[in-house]
Order: C-alpha cells, then sequence, then structure tokens
C-alpha cells in the first residue's frame, strides 16, 4: 500500500477525544489531525513522541492532516490508522507465501453482512464462501510480542463469536490480527487488559475459527505486509 505523497513529520504534543491530536510540525507551527483509530493506543500515544502524518485536500475535511505513524523506541515505526489494515490484508489474500489459506479461495468482496447475524465481515471470499474479520495490532508488550486489544471489546467479543458461530453451521471464518510494525513476531490476547477477548479468542479458535496474524512494516511511502506471526493463545 503506498500513499499519495510522503508522510509529514511532527511531534505529538496530545491525543484527545479518540479522534483528535494536537501536534508540532518541524516550522513549530501547531496543528490538529484526525486520529483514525478508537482504541486506547496503549505505548503509542505518548506526548513527545515522532508521528508522521498523511494531507488531503478533499472538500468537507474539518481536519486536512491525518495520523498515520507513531516513532516508539528502537525506531520502530507503529502504524495506527485502523482504516488502512482492510486493504493491507486485501492485498495478500491471494498470496500463497503470506496467507496461503487464503490463496485459493477466489475473489473476495468488502464489508459484507453476516446473514442473520450481527457482523459485517471484512472479507467475504465468493470461492469457498470464507468470512474474514481482520483488527490492527499497534500494542507491544516486550521481547517481540503484541497483544490485542488494548483497550476492553465488546465488540470483538462479539466477532468472535460470530466467527465461532459460522464454524459451527459449516462456514469457513478467519480472524486476521495484523501488526504494522517491525518489532513483532508473537501475537496474543491481552488477558490482563480485556480476559473475557481472550477466553472468546480461545473458544473459536476451539471450534475451528483458523486465527492467523501478519506483520507490516510502515514507511515514509507506504505500508508492505512482509512477514507471517506467530498467534499463542
Amino acid at each position: 500500500m503506498d500513499y499519495d505523497a510522503p508522510l509529514i513529520p511532527a511531534v505529538l504534543e496530545r491525543r484527545y477525544k479518540r479522534f483528535l491530536a494536537d501536534v508540532q510540525l518541524r516550522s513549530g507551527e501547531t496543528l490538529t489531525a484526525h486520529c483514525p483509530n478508537t482504541g486506547s493506543m496503549l505505548g503509542c500515544a505518548e506526548p513527545g513522541m515522532p508521528v508522521w502524518l498523511s494531507y488531503s485536500d478533499r472538500a468537507g475535511r474539518k481536519y486536512a492532516h491525518t495520523w498515520e505513524q507513531v516513532g516508539v523506541a528502537n525506531g520502530i515505526r507503529v502504524g495506527i490508522h485502523t482504516g488502512r489494515t482492510n486493504r493491507l490484508v486485501g492485498e495478500v489474500l491471494d498470496s500463497p507465501e503470506l496467507m496461503p489459506e487464503t490463496a485459493a479461495g477466489g475473489p473476495a468482496r468488502a464489508e459484507v453482512t453476516v446473514p442473520g447475524l450481527p457482523m459485517r465481515a471484512d472479507f467475504y471470499q465468493e470461492g469457498d464462501g470464507r468470512f474474514i474479520e481482520v483488527k490492527n495490532v499497534t500494542a507491544a508488550v516486550d521481547q517481540g510480542l503484541a497483544v490485542f486489544p488494548d483497550a476492553r471489546s465488546s465488540r470483538g467479543v462479539r466477532h468472535l463469536e460470530v466467527l465461532q458461530a459460522l464454524v459451527e453451521g459449516g462456514t469457513p471464518a478467519m480472524l486476521v490480527f495484523c501488526a504494522q510494525r517491525a518489532d513483532v513476531h508473537t501475537v496474543s490476547p491481552a488477558d490482563d487488559i480485556d480476559p473475557a477477548y481472550g477466553q472468546a479468542l480461545r473458544r473459536a479458535m476451539a471450534a475451528g475459527v483458523d486465527v492467523i496474524a501478519l506483520g507490516a512494516e510502515p514507511t515514509d511511502a507506504g505500508i508492505e505486509v512482509t512477514r507471517r506471526l506467530r498467534v499463542v493463545a
């Protein structure tokens, strides 16, 4: 996935009201950017952190700048824009190296309502009838471990319950964690943050829901999915 233009560097002053962030550009100018992440952004929203923004002059936008990435320890960049995640995964659904489970699944449609169940799946593969849900992972603990979610998520639990119901009814279903950071090799449920999510994830996996994780690397120019990660639940 390529950005329309190189990102703009800045420094985070504060993130507030979930969707807003005040940043300072290298010129010294301070502006408010849209924050496209509804989670707590654990470890990714401390004042003083370097951030990178995209810019759009599209008519009707209240804030022309969007927060795309943040710099954490050891020079690692983290992609915090949850809206980018589906595109990243969609680009590799047919990759036999990165996603052999879906490579032969046929064309995929985005944002498809699951019949009779309370969920819009991120993808539906028309060849094998597989529903796919995607989650963006930003929170890392240490030693290459990333966790999800970074805040309690009743919506995430509900999605797992729907995926489990699909599999139990004979329909293939998959959950894909996508970690937009280069320092991660393992993804696990954040039991300390949301024990209900961890329990639901383990139930879904035991029922036969495919759960995989991908690692992506953000740069000024774009983000690329580069590797598979382990899932330990």
